[in-house]
């Protein structure tokens, strides 16, 4: 579950666990910050999906992952997961966003990075 809010400037933050064939391997949070036309608050959920071993490899070694920087990440929407197949899955990561509630609009500059917690 991630909280995202802002006017102008924005910030986000979130915890989750990395799964792995039905277990948790780790947990994790993301933060963002944002600078922008924007404004409002919401909250959603964030699935991403590690389709490669390089990405995986990439995460467990990293001292924190910047999205943007690291293994390539496809947004998917409702649009695009209508078109995905065995064939078009080629990218390292997809990225999944639901359950959104509460309003955000606008455009800016974000910067995203996840990072591991020790529990």
């Amino acid at each position: 579950n991630i909280l995202k809010a802002g006017f102008v400037v924005g910030a986000q933050y979130g915890e989750g666990v990395l799964m792995r064939k039905g277990q948790a391997i780790g947990y994790y949070n993301i933060v963002a910050g944002s600078y922008g036309l924007q404004a409002g608050a919401q909250s959603f959920g964030y699935a991403l999906f590690l389709m490669t071993d390089s990405a995986i490899e990439y995460l467990e070694k990293s001292s924190g992952w910047e999205i943007g920087i690291g293994p390539s990440i496809v947004v998917v929407d409702e649009g695009v997961a209508k078109t995905l197949t065995t064939t078009t899955l080629k990218s390292d990561v997809y990225a999944f966003t639901f359950d959104q509630q509460g309003l955000m609009a606008g455009i800016g500059l974000q910067g995203s990075k996840i990072t591991k917690i020790e529990k």
